[in-house]
């Protein structure tokens, strides 16, 4: 059981405020607690990021003779779940939100399920920087219906995050291949005569199979040798010694990546997704699979209702907010860098790319 004694509480009670309402999303900000401690190995996995200690102020709380912030005087929170580019955004959001418009964030963590629910009922967490509503679709459109919360944006400039890559050395020699119907022309050209490896995902993942039907959807069960690794770490082995090796491969990948930074590939064009030939494709007995791009995902940043409506400039800095890809990628790689935490990627990231965040805060604002 979690207990609080009375100076958390009133701490608490001072963060969310008096009143009714306030005391809702008090509730639903403990309720979103407990369920991220039920989620955790340890209780020290529930933290209130707010960089200070022993009681000191959150992120970007203004001095009292300071005018009071463009967001008001109500704590946005921000949810920091389990994954890395969730939480790279969390802290990436915080830090900008204080600094350009002196917002007091309190960045917390805990699980999707956890922030549906408490979303959909309390308004708490404000905001989830990359909430994908289809895993968590009852209570992601219990809270739309409720209007307690909504998508502000997209996370990603682009909802096509799988697909089939090739080295930069293999689309420098083959500047004609810029999609996976090429495949089939240019291979035997690449490979000298002999099959190429394409290089898919571990057997058990849905990737496999679906992989294996585009391989026969595209004409190539002649020309390529399907790799299925036996998971993730072997999968990246593989694609990294092919690459240092300058063999010609094709390979299955996914973004936002850090391999995909790390490394130089260029992505090939999947065509247009065919809902119909996607079902063929994800059957073991699909038996004449039709080329079809990968399901475009949906993940966006959700914002709650009363963000929306009471702090407008906070949600138009959301509604902008969209992330290229391929940048989320790069901060993954740094995040694998010696040293290096989400927070000290998040800082720099603050600090060097200006050319993208200052789109988010938009012109008018500071």
């Amino acid at each position: 059981m979690l207990l609080l004694n009375r100076l958390v509480f009133c701490k608490l009670a001072r963060v969310f405020g008096n009143g009714r309402v306030a005391m809702k999303r008090l509730i639903g900000a403990l309720m979103l607690a407990f369920a991220g401690l039920l989620a955790s190995p340890t209780l020290a996995q529930f933290t209130v990021l707010d960089h200070a200690q022993d009681g000191g102020a959150a992120i970007g709380t203004e001095d009292a003779a300071q005018p009071a912030p463009l967001c008001g005087s109500r704590t946005v929170s921000i949810a920091r779940v389990g994954w890395p580019s969730a939480q790279l955004l969390a802290e990436i959001h915080a830090r900008i939100l204080a600094k350009a418009f002196g917002c007091t964030v309190w960045v917390m963590q805990a699980d999707l399920a956890a922030i549906g629910s408490t979303m959909s009922t309390t308004g708490e967490p404000a905001v989830a920087p990359e909430m994908w509503p289809n895993r968590i679709a009852e209570l992601w459109n219990a809270g739309v219906n409720a209007q307690m919360l909504r998508a502000a944006a997209p996370s990603y400039g682009q909802a096509q995050l799988e697909g089939w890559f090739i080295p930069d050395y293999v689309a420098q020699a083959q500047p004609q291949l810029t999609a996976a119907s090429g495949l089939a022309a240019a291979l035997p050209a690449i490979a000298g005569g002999g099959r190429v490896r394409l290089i898919s995902c571990p057997p058990d993942w849905a990737c496999a199979l679906i992989n294996r039907n585009l391989v026969r959807a595209y004409g190539l069960s002649g020309l390529v040798d399907v790799v299925e690794p036996a998971n993730r770490l072997e999968m990246d082995t593989l694609i990294a010694q092919a690459v240092s090796s300058r063999e010609p491969v094709v390979f299955y990948y996914w973004q936002p990546n850090a391999i995909l930074a790390q490394l130089d590939f260029t992505a090939l064009d999947m065509g247009a997704y065919d809902a119909e030939a996607a079902k063929c494709l994800a059957r073991a007995g699909c038996a004449d699979p039709k080329p079809s791009a990968f399901a475009p995902e949906t993940v966006v940043v959700a914002i709650s209702e009363w963000l929306a409506t009471d702090v407008p400039v906070v949600a138009g800095y959301f509604r902008r907010s969209s992330l290229p890809v391929e940048a989320m990628s790069g901060l993954l790689a740094q995040l694998n860098e010696p040293g290096a935490s989400v927070e000290s990627v998040a800082d720099r990231f603050v600090a060097e790319r200006e050319d993208i965040w200052r789109n988010w805060v938009g012109a008018g604002s500071p």
